[in-house]
């Protein structure tokens, strides 16, 4: 099953959100990411809030759309997506604070112990990269 946009109301959706952290959390990312985007956010099948839009193909010939920017509220984590991979932001990432990475999935378990500028700075990067045409990396080779 392909991940589509929706019409969920992303306020809505995080409205709901748990632990009250998180949702915190979830409120200034929102916000953090209206700014660096420009864009109002949209839910990306059930529970991720997507900004913007960029294309990818691979060289299997895939291809597809998916969020510019976003974020996923979980319990145990928030995850930032970067999906032109973590790699990409290593010097940025080590002045982060508290942080666990997988592929191109950045967790945050307390935004309030991370460092804002560094991650609007990341967030900035990674749109700029995967916005300037059809991105054609998987997240394991950004």
């Amino acid at each position: 099953m392909t991940t589509t946009w929706t019409d969920a109301d992303p306020s809505a959706f995080l409205a709901n959100v748990t632990p009250a952290g998180r949702r915190r959390d979830a409120q200034v990312l929102l916000d953090l990411m209206r700014e660096v985007t420009g864009l109002e956010p949209k839910m990306f099948g059930p529970s991720i809030v997507g900004f913007g839009e960029y294309a990818y193909q691979y060289a299997s010939g895939h291809r597809g759309t998916a969020p510019a920017a976003g974020f996923s509220p979980r319990k145990a984590a928030t995850v930032v997506y970067l999906a032109d991979g973590l790699r990409a932001h290593a010097s940025a990432l080590a002045k982060l604070g508290p942080h666990t990475a997988g592929t191109g999935c950045l967790y945050i378990k307390d935004l309030t112990k991370v460092d804002l500028d560094v991650l609007t700075g990341i967030v900035r990067a990674s749109l700029k990269t995967l916005t300037a045409g059809t991105y054609g990396k998987r997240a394991h080779e950004g």
